[in-house]
Formats: structure tokens, C-alpha cells, sequence
């Protein structure tokens, strides 16, 4: 077998460090500077007797998220559907209700949602334990996001036609979900709660559930939040911490 004297190796090992070698690395970072501030309008509904009570009481937080309809700056057009209409209609409930509105244009994802939830517990007596997602249309796309954003901060979420990303939604496998959809939904198809439910099911998370509402095209929010369970159902959940 032919053999290189040591010399050579030696030589040769040295050059190959030199061209070839692995260059130095520098951890750099990029900021970008905020240039606008974070804001976002929203409609807020105390409890009846959160006035009277002790300040040690905490209450359960719902958020909901409207629709692409019902974007822009006035508050009022919040009020067309879903828990807002109906305590507009005088319904009462026993829970902190947030309404924000998503600015002309926008969309929930871009939006500081999860920024305004922090202010929430700053201000008012949020049960941190008890706080729960819920939006229909472009509003259920938000839940799917926000949950999975960070599933950490939810008690149980409730997207009513909604979608998302499959993949992202690994984050719920312990998550309480109840999806609601109309099985004629020519906007957002029900395919869309279909997949994500049978996706966090398969990760292992049994406390999801989908009804689908035979007759119904995209207004499935309507019969859903009309629901009585579904607030027995989210006020029944609380927060996993791990």
C-alpha cells in the first residue's frame, strides 16, 4: 500500500484548513422600529353585579372575534352578530364579554390580540383560568390562530366557521374545542373545521368536538350562538396549566 510521508500529510492538512476551512460565525441581530401604535377598538359588557362585588372576585373572560363584514371604526356594525347582537337584544351574561374590531382592511392574524388580552387582566378582574376564544367567519380563522398562537392563555375555544393551518394547530392536543359549521357553507367551506378537528384529534386531544348544521350555508353563527350549552360548555372549562 502506498503511504504519504508524515511531512506531506501534515502539509497537505494544512491547506485544506486554509481553503476550505469553516469561516468564523457572529451572532447579528435586526430590529425593526414600531412605527405605529398598537390599537384596537372594542365593545366591553360587564357582568350583571361585577360593580358590587368584592375586588378579590374574579370573572370568566370571553372574547369574540366578528367577521370580515364588519371591519372599520364603527363599533356599532360589532353589534350585528354573534354574543355582541345579543346583548344589545338585552341578554345577560355571566361573564366579561370583549368585542374588538378589526380596522378596514385588516384581518385578525395581523392584529394585537393577544396584546389587548394582557391589558384586559391589567383593568378588569379577569379569572385568568377562565378565559375563552370564540369568532365566526374571518372571526373563527382568528380563534384557530390565536388558540394555537398560544394555547397557554385559553380556558376552551369556540370557532364558528372558521379555518387554519393544519400543521400550526399542533399546539392543541389538550385544548377544550367545540367547532360549529354549516354543512352548505359556500364561503368558507366545512371542510375547513373538518380537517382541523380531525387533525388535533389525531395528536391526541379528546375534549374536540364539530357540530355541523345540515341546512345551513355560512351563517352557522346564528344557530351557534344561540346555543345555550355553548356557554355552559365554555363557562365549564377552565385553564390546563402544565
Amino acid at each position: 500500500m502506498f503511504r504519504l510521508p508524515v511531512f506531506y500529510l501534515l502539509v497537505l492538512t494544512s491547506i485544506a484548513g486554509g481553503v476550505f476551512g469553516q469561516a468564523k460565525q457572529t451572532a447579528e441581530a435586526f430590529e425593526k422600529p414600531i412605527e405605529t401604535t398598537l390599537k384596537l377598538n372594542y365593545l366591553l359588557s360587564l357582568p350583571e353585579g361585577y360593580e358590587n362585588t368584592d375586588k378579590a372576585t374574579k370573572w370568566p373572560l370571553v372574547i369574540f372575534l366578528h367577521g370580515a363584514g364588519e371591519r372599520g371604526d364603527n363599533l356599532d356594525v360589532v353589534k350585528k352578530h354573534g354574543p355582541p347582537k345579543l346583548v344589545e337584544a338585552g341578554r345577560k351574561f355571566p361573564f366579561i364579554l370583549v368585542s374588538p374590531q378589526c380596522p378596514k382592511n385588516g384581518w385578525w392574524t395581523e392584529q394585537p390580540v393577544l396584546e389587548l388580552l394582557d391589558d384586559l387582566e391589567k383593568g378588569y378582574r379577569v379569572d385568568a383560568d377562565r378565559i375563552y376564544l370564540t369568532g365566526l367567519s374571518m372571526g373563527g380563522y382568528g380563534t384557530w390562530h390565536f388558540s394555537a398562537k398560544a394555547p397557554g392563555r385559553f380556558a376552551a375555544v369556540a370557532p364558528v366557521c372558521g379555518g387554519g393551518v393544519p400543521y400550526l394547530t399542533r399546539s392543541l392536543k389538550s385544548m377544550p374545542v367545540w367547532a360549529f359549521h354549516g354543512a352548505k357553507d359556500s364561503v368558507v367551506p366545512l371542510n375547513e373545521s373538518e380537517r382541523l378537528i380531525k387533525v388535533i384529534e389525531s395528536n391526541g386531544n379528546e375534549n374536540a368536538k364539530l357540530t355541523v348544521y345540515p341546512e345551513a350555508n355560512h351563517d352557522s353563527w346564528t344557530a351557534a350562538y344561540n346555543t345555550d350549552e355553548l356557554y355552559e360548555w365554555l363557562l365549564s372549562q377552565r385553564r390546563i396549566v402544565k
